[in-house]
C-alpha cells in the first residue's frame, strides 16, 4: 500500500500542505492483544507512539482539499483512483449542497483519495493496528473490550441499517485518548485494508485461493466478542482501492508531536 500511496505522489505530486481539521490526539502505543490471529505474529502487537485525527475528515475539509488539488475533483479524477460513485452526492463537483452537510463526515471517498488527501497534510491512513488500539478504548479506558456493555454498545450501531442522514462529526464524547467517532458513524478506511483477509471460505466467490493470497491474517470466526471487527475487517477486505460507498470515510495519522 505505501508503494501505491508514492505512485499516487508521484502522479499528482502536492503542491503544498492543505489546512485541514489540525487537530491531532498523541497516543502513547503500547502492547496490544489484536482481535486479528496473524500467522507471523504470536501474543502481543507492539503500537509504536502514533498521533491519531481526533474526528473523521468532513465534507468541509475534503471541498477544501479538491479545491486545491482540482484533479482529485470528481469531473477531474482518473478513473483507475475512483469509481464514477465518488463524491457523487455532491451537488456538483466544487459544491457540497443538502446531502453533504460541510460538518459530516466525508464519504463516496476512495481509499486513493483518502491517501492523497493525508499526504497532502504531511500525514498518512492509521494502520489497522493503530485503529483498532484507538477503538479499542471508551471514555475512560484505554481497552474496554472485556467490558460487556461496551461491547453491546458498539455491537448496536454496526446492527443497525445505514439510511439516515449522518450527524456531524464530533458529537460523541471523546474516548481516553481523546479521538471521536471511531465507531457509531462511519466505516473508515486504513492504509493496509487490502492485507485484512477474513478466511476463504467466508469470500468464497470463485478462485478460494485468490482471498488467502497475502496470508496476513484471519479472525476466529466463533469469537462472539470479536463479531463488531469481524464485520469491520470482512467490510474492508471486500474493497478495491477505487471503491466507495455512502458510510466509509477516513481520518489521518501521523507520528506524534
Amino acid at each position: 500500500m505505501r508503494r501505491i500511496a508514492a505512485l499516487v505522489l508521484l502522479l499528482f505530486p502536492v503542491a503544498g500542505l492543505v489546512a485541514g481539521n489540525g487537530e491531532y490526539a498523541n497516543l502513547p502505543g503500547g502492547s496490544f492483544r489484536s482481535a486479528l490471529k496473524y500467522e507471523d505474529r504470536k501474543g502481543e502487537t507492539r503500537i509504536a507512539p502514533f498521533a491519531l485525527m481526533r474526528k473523521p475528515v468532513t465534507n468541509a475539509e475534503f471541498l477544501a482539499f479538491v479545491q486545491t488539488h482540482p484533479e482529485w475533483r470528481r469531473d477531474r479524477v482518473a478513473k483507475v483512483f475512483a469509481e464514477p460513485r465518488y463524491l457523487s452526492h455532491w451537488d456538483s463537483p466544487g459544491k457540497l449542497g443538502i446531502s453533504a452537510l460541510p460538518q459530516q463526515p466525508v464519504v463516496q471517498v476512495s481509499w486513493f483519495a483518502a491517501q492523497a488527501y493525508c499526504e497532502a497534510q504531511g500525514a498518512r491512513l492509521p494502520s489497522w493496528d493503530e485503529w483498532e488500539y484507538a477503538a479499542a478504548a471508551d471514555e475512560t479506558r484505554r481497552d474496554a473490550r472485556r467490558d460487556p456493555a461496551w461491547r453491546e454498545r458498539i455491537l448496536r450501531w454496526y446492527s443497525r441499517p445505514s439510511t439516515q442522514a449522518l450527524p456531524r462529526a464530533g458529537l460523541q464524547g471523546p474516548n481516553a485518548y481523546g479521538v471521536q467517532d471511531l465507531h457509531g458513524l462511519v466505516w473508515e478506511w486504513t492504509e493496509d485494508f487490502s492485507s485484512l483477509l477474513v478466511a476463504a471460505d467466508n469470500r468464497n466467490q470463485g478462485d478460494a485461493d485468490n482471498a488467502k493470497f497475502c496470508g496476513a491474517g484471519a479472525l476466529s470466526m466463533d469469537d462472539r466478542d470479536n463479531y463488531a471487527v469481524l464485520m469491520r475487517v470482512a467490510m474492508l477486505s471486500s474493497l478495491n482501492a477505487e471503491d466507495t460507498t455512502l458510510n466509509l470515510g477516513f481520518r489521518c495519522a501521523r507520528s506524534p508531536i
